[in-house]
């Protein structure tokens, strides 16, 4: 939870990737990764731990400002002419309607 006016520390991939390595391959503790990469907050690279084994190196990309999925050009063409189908059969639904209101109204005359 977050205290008003509290700043978040980003880490960028490279050290994440670091700590990583170091716990993994040269065997250090996290406290010595910390100290080392100097991470503020003690249980910092014990979480990147557990995403690294849930969902590996992809964990640590940056997807902020990302689009979950692109439209493709074909995607978009196929939506818009749905928006124009759709457009056209309410005046066709229109039309039909005030022409039976003509036809009604000339077979009452």
């Amino acid at each position: 939870m977050a205290i008003k006016g509290q700043t978040f520390k980003h880490y960028p991939e490279s050290i994440k990737t670091e700590a990583i390595r170091l716990h993994m391959v040269e065997g250090w503790s996290y406290r010595e990764i910390t100290k080392h990469l100097d991470i503020h907050d003690k249980g910092r690279v014990k979480k990147w731990m557990r995403k690294y084994r849930e969902c590996g190196e992809e964990s640590f990309k940056d997807k902020r400002g990302v689009p979950f999925r692109t439209e493709t050009e074909q995607e978009r063409l196929i939506r818009q002419l749905q928006l124009e189908v759709n457009v056209l059969k309410k005046w066709l639904q229109i039309l039909n309607r005030e022409v039976r209101k003509r036809d009604t109204t000339s077979l009452m005359n």
